[in-house]
Parts: structure tokens; sequence; C-alpha cells
């Protein structure tokens, strides 16, 4: 009801009351002049316009043509898989200035060519042995390249190597002291090989998160962990469960060159290695020991870690070199001249593996279609829905493609540390990796929910979609610290990142499932990871749109999120501000 009609009620209501007490008899008057017409009553103001239509409209932008267009251009061969520091790396980076300028966006780091923030990444590309040998009392046991291990290089240096040292095991590598979990009892680990287990204790939600993957269940983790115990080797135990991903996966994500930040002071190892489940029961069988036995062993707080009284020396070369890639951002400037200091971050990986091993029909371009050209185009038509806006929003909003995600989150890790405003201004990255090409779903997963104040808002923005907000369908995977959001997480900054749901409208109930989990065996990290014409855009729309949504109302909210008091990174975000 308008202000108007209430004051005409009042008015109304006010009436009535007067008629209905009896007035003393007055002496009568004289003939009063007949009444003139009374004026026509001011024209009711006009209604104020409806934000949230006003967001609508600027969302319709989303199309499928748009997403469909730009997937295609950049999982191009043009770009050669957009690995870090090629010259498809370069290409991609100068078609993402191209679209940002095209939309009227200015440069995210200031000035005329701030449209890039460059980096220098340390690649090394290590030779290591056909065979990795592993001795007890005169018999040895030897893995084969590829198909049992695949190791990296931990050192940027020409050359690394093992000599004679001691395997040990030790469980899942993990010290926790929030969870009183410690696999290493304080024992001198200098100079060994850890043979350590994926993931972190799951079958018990009491001990540490149950299913859901913390950080100390990630491969980044184990290879921290082991070099601060002083260990010159690590092999993590793949298994398909453990890892959320075949070990097809772990041959092509590191066989080639990688990449890293230059090094600092940290603690590392030598050799950062993978071994297939087979290969490590070999192992511990030459031990004389039985590796189910010795995985149970390690379910419980008590475990301490076994010496296998196996030894193994290896030596190999480094083809190292020092180059640059770089993030690309633009920047749409807030309009309140006190909150447009502060920012609203959506952020999505430019890159991909580039090209790499052939597949069994030759084909040796690492496209990224889905992994990450999904992610990028939802970003670009995003950033076209905040210019289809009557006007800016409040805060700031900062488009960034990050660079290095595939070689560990680098490129996100870089703006989290180096940001174009004080972290503490930043309000949120919303972050895309991936995104729904199978159709329109009731549901949309939400990694992280629970650890922020965002939840109502994705709630009631999803509700309006008709669809639920659901926590990781996949919680084992450990999405979480996977992605560019996670960068941010640690030095405080709130993170939402949106993936596809699983219960798609007219498709069978396990039907959503099956596509996500046929896409990671067959498509994920693979040269067939292309653009097909039987993808589905419907279900992009809406994630797009509803992170387009959310962002607005953040932007233009009087306070910014939250973490939820005890969270991992809540002190963080109190530390920054």
């Amino acid at each position: 009801m308008s202000q108007l009609s209430r004051r005409l009620l009042v008015l109304t209501a006010a009436a009535a009351c007067s008629h209905s007490q009896p007035k003393p008899e007055a002496p009568a008057a004289p003939a009063a002049p007949a009444p003139t017409e009374a004026p026509a009553p001011a024209p009711a103001p006009p209604a104020a316009p409806d934000p949230d239509a006003a967001i609508d409209a600027a969302g319709k932008v989303i199309t499928a043509d748009l997403l469909r267009d730009q997937i295609t251009k950049i999982a191009s061969d043009e770009f050669e898989g957009r690995g870090p520091t090629t010259h498809g790396d370069e290409l991609m980076r100068a078609y993402l200035v191209e679209q940002l300028k095209g939309l009227g966006y200015e440069p995210g780091g200031g000035g005329a060519d701030g449209w890039q923030q460059p980096f220098e990444l340390v690649g090394t590309k290590a030779a290591m042995p056909p065979v990795w040998t592993f001795s007890r009392g005169g018999k040895s046991v030897g893995l084969k390249w590829s198909d049992q291990y695949i190791a990296g290089s931990g050192v940027q240096a020409a050359k690394g190597a093992i000599k004679n040292a001691e395997v040990v095991f030790v469980g899942y590598g993990i010290q926790a002291k929030e969870y009183d979990w410690d696999d290493f009892k304080g024992k001198d680990l200098k100079g060994k090989v850890l043979l350590m287990l994926n993931n972190d204790p799951d079958w018990d939600p009491a001990i540490f998160a149950g299913t859901t993957r913390l950080y100390y269940g990630r491969w980044s983790y184990k290879y921290e962990s082991a070099a601060r115990q002083g260990a010159v080797g690590a092999i993590i135990i793949h298994t398909t469960p453990s890892a959320g991903y075949p070990f097809q996966v772990v041959q092509t994500s590191w066989s080639g060159e990688k990449f890293e930040l230059p090094a600092g002071k940290e603690p590392r190892i030598q050799v950062k290695g993978w071994a297939t489940e087979d290969a490590a029961a070999q192992l511990v069988k030459l031990a004389g020991k039985d590796l189910p036995a010795l995985i149970e062993s390690a379910r419980h707080r008590e475990f301490t870690p076994v010496p296998l009284g196996i030894t193994t020396s290896m030596s190999f070369t480094n083809k190292v070199s020092h180059a640059k890639t770089a993030n690309v951002y633009g920047l749409l400037r807030g309009s309140d001249p006190a909150l447009s200091k502060e920012v609203v971050v959506y952020s999505a990986h430019h890159d991909h593996l580039g090209i790499g091993k052939p597949d069994a029909a030759g084909d040796k371009i690492y496209n990224g279609a889905l992994d990450n050209g999904s992610g990028c185009a939802q970003l670009l038509a995003i950033a076209k829905a905040y210019k289809a806006l009557a006007a800016p929003p409040k805060r700031s909003v900062l488009i960034l493609f990050v660079a290095g995600e595939e070689q560990g989150l680098l490129g996100s890790l870089y703006y989290a540390t180096h940001p174009t405003v004080p972290i503490g201004k930043v309000a949120v990255d919303i972050n895309y990796d991936g995104g729904n090409i199978w159709g329109k779903t009731r549901d949309v997963a939400y990694i992280g929910k629970g650890k922020t104040t965002l939840d109502p808002l994705v709630d009631q923005v999803a509700g309006r979609q008709g669809r639920k907000v659901t926590p990781d369908e996949f919680p084992d995977r450990g999405h979480f610290y996977r992605s560019d959001q996670f960068s941010f997480a640690r030095v405080g900054v709130p993170g939402l990142y949106l993936n596809a749901g699983t219960d798609f409208v007219g498709r069978p109930a396990n039907w959503g499932r099956e596509q996500h989990e046929a896409y990671e065996a067959t498509h994920y990290h693979q040269p067939s990871d292309q653009i097909q014409p039987d993808w589905n855009f419907d279900g992009m729309i809406d994630d797009a749109v509803l992170g387009f949504t959310i962002g607005v109302a953040l932007a233009n909210a009087d306070q910014m999120p939250a973490w939820v008091p005890g969270d991992e990174f809540e002190a963080a975000r109190k530390a920054s501000q």
C-alpha cells in the first residue's frame, strides 16, 4: 500500500469517528453560498523502481549463445591449452583484456596498462628414472615410471637426489592439534622418505570432519608436512576413492613441466611422489608387512611411524626455467564514495594444462572446456550483466582471471598476497571453477556452506530461482581446498564457490551424480575436455545469474560478510581488519 493510500485511510477513519458522537443542537445559521467544486487530488507519485526487477533484467544478458560462444573460443586450439608461460597463455590473456575493454571496464591494477598482474613462475621438468628401486636385505622392488609411480621435483635446482634413505610409513602424515591428532609423535624423520595415505581420517565425524575432506587431506599439505619433518621425499598412496579421481589424472597432471612461485625460506623435500595402491603394497611386502594392516593401524590416534627397513636412492636432473605469467583483471568502480574503496571479487582461472601427452586419438592439446573455459565464460557474462545495470553498485567489482590454478592455485595466491586494495577491504571472492553442462537443476551445491554469514542470502536468491541450496555433493573430494577461493580464505576473505547440483529436472534421481562422476573418470584433465554439441546451458545460466545477483546484493549491503565464529579462517579475517 502506498503512503498516500495509508493517509487516506487515516483521514477516513477520523471522519467516521467524528460522526459517531452526538452534538448539541446549534442555532440556525444563515444560508451558506453554494459550495464550489473541490480541486482534483494531486496525482500519486510514481512507484519506486523494483530493485529486484532491475537486477533480473540485467541478468537476462547471460544467455546460452553468449556462454557457448565464449567457451568455444577459450577452449579452441588457438590457445594451445593455455599452459602457464606459453604462447597460448599470452594469447589467452590478451583475449581476456580485449573482452574487458570491450565491456567498458577499467584496468584492475590502475593506469592505462594495469590490465594484467604479472608474476614470476619457476618451472621444473624433472627427468625421473624409468624405474624407482627400493631395497631390503638383498632383495629389491622396482616401480615403473607412469604405470606405478609419478614424481616431480621438490627443489628448484638443476639436480635433485635421494641417497640411501629409509622409507617410513607415517599413516596420514597429519599434525592437527585441534583434532588431537599427530601421526609423527616426535620421531626423527630427517633424511627419510615418507610413505603416506591420501585424504584425512574420514570414517568418524567425531575425529576430523567425517567424509568432508579438510586441507589436511590435500596432496599439497602432505608434501608441506613431510618437509616440516625434514624428510627428503614423500610418496602418497593413490586410490581413486581417497583422491577423488583415477590415477590417469595424476599421470597427466604431473608428467609435464611443473610450476611454482619462486622458493623462499620454507623447508622443501627433494621428491614429491605418488604410487598406485598395488605398487605401495609391493613396497610394504618387501618389508615383510601387509598394507591393509598398516592402513588399519593408521586409523587410531595412538599410531606411531613404522620404519620399513627399506632404503632407496634416486638422482634426477631438472630443466629449470624462469618465466612470467599474469592474472588479468578489470574493475567496475562503485558508486558510493566510501564503500567504493571495498571490492567484491569474482574469480575464475584462465589456465589449463597446455600441450602434453597425446591420447589414443593423437590429440595432445588439453583444451579445458569445462575446466575452466566454462568458468571464464561465466565471469565474462557476469561482467556484461553488471554493465547492464542502470548504475554501478555501491562497492567496486573486480573481475579477476587468475593464472596457474592447475599448478597449485598460484595466481590466486599471488593476488591474495599482493592485492590491489588492502585485503581487509575485499568483501568476498565469488569463484567459478567449472560449470553445469547438463541442464536445469532443482538444487545448487554451495562449496563451503556453513562457514560464513553468506548462507541466508544464498538460500534466498536460490529460492527465487525455485532451487534448494545443498552442501558439497561430493564432500570427500575436498573441493573447497582445491579451487581459488581457498587462497582468499587463507588471508581471511570469505568465499563463495557454487557448483552444479545433481537433482536435474526431468532426469532420474541418480542421473546427475552419474554425469559428474563420468566426467571425472573420462574427461577431467584429458584432451577430451572439449565443448560438445549436446551441452545444455540452462543450468549454467542459472548458476551465473545466481552469482551475479548475490554479488550485487553484497556490493550494496551495509556490512561485509564474515566467517562464522570459530571457523578456521576467522582469525585471519580479524587480523586483516
